[in-house]
């Protein structure tokens, strides 16, 4: 097939895309015409009952200590705090380890973005009951937590493209792609990693999975 041909086929499949989307348009103008007041005060009701019940459940986030980026002082405050979230990001740190404060930073840029999720900190030096309990072996680590259990670890930087420069946007991908957080974006595309083009973070991410010895439904709590 020529270029010519390709150019031909690619403006009718364009014209095609647009000629569906201008029917889409009119459908739901038409739609919108043959509403009355009524119709359009129960959808107008209906969208301000949503916006209450989000805004209800965003301060029911944020009275239990969600959009911050906190430290916990010991292993029962982990265990007190963290099990009535449903999601969690636990950033296991060290003082003496620079690269925790790389973590630190986007971290404390993504908590009051995802009120959803509690983002905290705990020294590793300071727990180590948990640290064994959890195989928590390389420092940092990040520890996603859904629905009271271990969902993934973040083992350092390798599965944010392997470099210290990684941007916010690719650990909220990585974060969205274990549904640690509400990710709008495709958790199948990663954000583009401008400083290392040839590296893929999907790749390394199997590559981390398969070498980490971890269960990856692992109970954090039991029965009460």
């Amino acid at each position: 097939m020529n270029a010519h041909m390709q150019q031909q086929m690619l403006e009718q499949q364009l014209l095609h895309a647009a000629e569906v989307m201008e029917e889409q348009i009119d459908s739901e103008m038409k739609k919108m015409d043959e509403m009355d007041d009524d119709d359009i005060e129960k959808i107008r009701q209906k969208r301000l009952k949503a916006m209450q019940r989000a805004h209800a459940a965003k301060q029911e986030f944020i009275a239990k200590g969600h959009g911050g980026y906190d430290e916990l002082p010991s292993e029962k405050d982990f265990f007190d705090k963290v099990k009535e979230c449903k999601r969690a990001v636990v950033h296991f740190y060290r003082p003496t380890t620079l690269r925790c404060e790389i973590f630190d930073k986007h971290l404390a840029l993504l908590a009051p973005k995802h009120v959803e999720t509690r983002f905290v900190k705990l020294n590793a030096e300071k727990c180590p009951f948990l640290c064994e309990r959890l195989n928590i072996r390389v420092i940092p680590t990040l520890l996603l937590i859904v629905d009271g259990k271990t969902q993934e670890k973040v083992v350092g930087f390798d599965q944010l493209g392997g470099h210290d420069e990684f941007s916010t946007e690719m650990l909220e991908w990585r974060l969205g792609v274990s549904k640690a957080i509400n990710y709008r974006g495709d958790v199948n595309q990663p954000p583009e990693d401008k400083r290392a083009p040839a590296r893929n973070p999907l790749h390394a991410n199997r590559r981390i999975r398969q070498a980490d010895d971890f269960d990856t439904d692992e109970e954090l709590f039991g029965d009460d």
